[in-house]
């Protein structure tokens, strides 16, 4: 059976919306929506998010849920940037979090972390657009009908390149494998994508695309590369991934303010 399980889900309305549940968290909370930005970057990783901290002002906003405690916007930019940080990992909860912003009034979103590499080519300290990525995890399925990719939005892979070029900066541009579970990520899949040409492997990046063309935002995705993956082994490079996180956070700072 393909999935989802229900065949035609596609076609039906949701029971409730993410506006539903904003709405009944600000009624219950007495709280208003202020200044909330419309630019948004994703961080995963804490020491992108300690780099942050220590480089820029940064001013608490109120979220919907504790997975918002780490919610900000970024003072230099005039309050124009938010970043949410340590929110955890992969799709459903990215997705979570894009659906509600989106409801809050966020129109464009950056996810920006670390990547597994596919590719030889594709070395420690890379930069690599995400043009489009492999649905090899559950959540976009529920957004959009079976497809083998869900893609990046234009205008947002526009303005990334365009701002990379701006500072002759080299960059590889391609797509990524996005999977649910990483301790299952065989070398049967890496052999064909390999072959394929997918430059690399992480978990958010599908879904998080797939919600952006359902609800008609902009979404793009940037990484650096955390380690190795090859058919013989599994090389991690993870702690050497600090200066090469605050490069594409400069970047999709200035993306977001273009």
């Amino acid at each position: 059976m393909a999935f989802p399980q229900l065949k035609g889900k596609h076609r039906e309305s949701a029971l409730f919306s993410p506006k539903n549940y904003v709405d009944y968290y600000l009624k219950i909370h007495n709280f208003k929506k202020k200044n909330f930005p419309e630019n948004i970057i994703f961080c995963y990783d804490r020491k992108l998010f300690n780099y942050v901290c220590k480089n820029y002002k940064l001013k608490h906003i109120e979220g919907f849920s504790s997975m918002y405690e780490h919610f900000y916007s970024i003072g230099e930019t005039k309050n124009r940037v938010g970043i949410i940080a340590l929110f955890g990992i992969g799709a459903p909860v990215a997705v979570v979090i894009i659906e509600e912003f989106i409801a809050a009034g966020a129109k464009r979103f950056i996810s920006i972390g670390t990547a597994g590499s596919l590719q030889p080519n594709i070395k420690l300290g890379s930069i690599i657009i995400c043009d489009k990525a492999i649905r090899d995890e559950g959540t976009s399925h529920h957004y959009l009908p079976r497809s083998k990719f869900s893609y990046a939005s234009k205008p947002m892979l526009r303005k990334i390149e365009r701002v990379l070029k701006k500072l002759n900066t080299k960059y590889a541009r391609g797509a990524t494998w996005t999977i649910d579970a990483p301790y299952r990520e065989t070398i049967a899949e890496v052999r064909q994508y390999k072959k394929e040409g997918v430059l690399t492997v992480e978990m958010e990046a599908a879904a998080i695309f797939a919600v952006a063309k359902y609800r008609g935002v902009e979404a793009g995705a940037i990484f650096t590369v955390s380690d190795y993956l090859s058919e013989a082994k599994w090389r991690p490079k993870f702690h050497l991934t600090k200066e090469h996180l605050a490069r594409i956070f400069e970047v999709a700072k200035e993306v977001l303010l273009n």
